[in-house]
């Protein structure tokens, strides 16, 4: 599904992350992602932010040529918007401990206002942290973890893990964030006996599993992911380890 879509509302969520409030009338599940084109720039994908019926969000943190000219963009400019896409999250599956890693967080909102779930977001600083406002309103619980201690616990996010886990019991961890967060996050949930869903990023094009750019192992993580569980992540040797860039070389995360 392709549609041109206006910008009704721009909300800074710090210093380089910005949310994008749309209304559009595609049926989306948390944890899918859209194709947002940039005419004269590129197309990227970006994951879902906000789902309140017929309003959408995504969040877009500058880091690239075609995310900061999407900060350009202002209320009442339009997007192009191809999607939505992936298999999201399975809310499904008892009680669930949900984990935002950076802009990762903006991943599991959807799932956050969806459940009411206990919820851990995750920054490097408390500059860096990101729509805790919206966690509070609609989170059972919710911890700040820092890497600087400047807010909330000192310490990363699988360390906050496994200190909240001890205390209370959990089916299942949902997270999104940085992919090392990501590998030590699937390999605590293995030595604790817990199920766990991942929301993986490959650099992409299609969206729709067709030109491969995305491909790990035999999946391919737009149109098989991005959510992976814990069977899935147990045979895709690329996770935690390596990835492709945009002229398909491989870069190495250890």
């Amino acid at each position: 599904m392709t549609d041109v879509v206006t910008i009704k509302e721009v909300v800074q969520e710090c210093y380089d992350t910005k949310t994008f409030k749309f209304d559009w009338d595609a049926e989306a599940r948390p944890g899918q992602f859209v194709m947002i084109w940039i005419p004269g720039t590129d197309e990227i994908p970006m994951s879902i932010s906000g789902i309140d019926g017929k309003e959408k969000s995504i969040t877009v943190k500058a880091i690239g040529e075609a995310t900061r000219r999407i900060h350009e963009f202002k209320a009442g400019d339009r997007l192009r918007i191809r999607g939505p896409y992936g298999n999201g999250y399975d809310l499904s599956s008892g009680e669930l401990l949900i984990i935002g890693g950076g802009v990762g967080t903006a991943s599991n909102m959807p799932a956050v206002t969806a459940t009411g779930a206990d919820t851990i977001i995750a920054a490097r600083t408390h500059n860096d942290v990101i729509m805790d406002g919206i966690a509070e309103k609609h989170a059972a619980n919710l911890w700040i973890a820092t890497d600087d201690g400047s807010r909330g616990f000192h310490g990363n996010a699988v360390q906050l893990m496994k200190e909240r886990v001890a205390e209370k019991h959990y089916d299942c961890v949902i997270a999104c964030g940085p992919e090392v967060m990501l590998w030590f996050t699937y390999q605590a949930c293995k030595e604790l006996g817990l199920r766990c869903q991942l929301s993986l990023e490959r650099y992409m094009k299609c969206g729709a599993g067709v030109c491969g750019c995305c491909v790990m192992d035999d999946s391919r993580v737009c149109r098989d992911g991005p959510v992976f569980d814990n069977e899935k992540l147990s045979m895709l040797t690329e996770f935690g380890a390596s990835k492709r860039d945009e002229c398909g070389r491989t870069v190495k995360f250890r």
